[in-house]
């Protein structure tokens, strides 16, 4: 009896001890759990909070981008001419009539600028003729026609008599929205240039 109750003593006492050591166990493993599910919820009001901050602030940061390309600044009347691919001859002639510094100085300065289309109106050999060395100034000439100083915006325009560069004068008309110089039509206005302003025409003239 006496070694049976110790038996029954020592087996409650241990009942007793596993009774007491799961609860804790379970105790801690919900504390984990918990503690867990708190650190994942953190992370994901984080996650939302960041994502929610990139959604405001990458619809206002393009725009700005776009705009800040809209509104460079132009270049010289030079370098607007050589950009736009369609003035190559004009350019070139210029080149040869040593016009490039000229134009690219302050100014400001209005042009009447003939297209490559324009020059190729010209009778066959006129220009490979003008853009020799020995026919310079006869160049110059018909170049320095082409510009007015000043800065002339199409609004501005009217029918009047501008002097040239050259020192001659031109025949600007309106007549209802249409605009000729001399005997060329003004087909495109307003090429904004750092130093002045590019009106484009159709036909090359030529000083009398």
């Amino acid at each position: 009896m006496k070694l049976a109750n110790a038996l029954a003593s020592d087996f409650a006492g241990r009942t007793l001890r596993l009774k007491y050591w799961r609860p804790t166990c379970f105790a801690v493993s919900v504390q984990v759990q918990n503690k867990n599910n708190k650190e994942r919820n953190k992370m994901k009001t984080v996650t939302k909070m960041i994502t929610m901050a990139a959604l405001l602030v990458l619809p206002s940061t393009v725009p700005q981008l776009q705009a800040a390309d809209d509104t460079a600044a132009p270049g010289d009347i030079v370098a607007v001419a050589t950009s736009t691919g369609s003035f190559k001859t004009l350019v070139a002639a210029v080149k040869a009539a040593g016009l490039v510094e000229t134009l690219q100085g302050k100014g400001p300065f209005t042009v009447f600028a003939p297209t490559d289309e324009a020059f190729s109106k010209l009778p066959a050999g006129t220009v490979d003729d003008l853009l020799k060395p020995e026919n310079k100034d006869k160049l110059v000439a018909i170049l320095t026609y082409h510009v007015v100083p000043g800065k002339v915006m199409a609004a501005d325009v009217k029918t009047m008599m501008a002097k040239t560069v050259n020192g001659k004068e031109l025949s600007l008309k309106v007549d209802d929205g249409k605009v000729t110089v001399n005997d060329a039509n003004v087909i495109k206005t307003d090429v904004a240039a750092s130093n002045g302003v590019i009106h484009v025409i159709d036909a090359v003239m030529l000083p009398k």
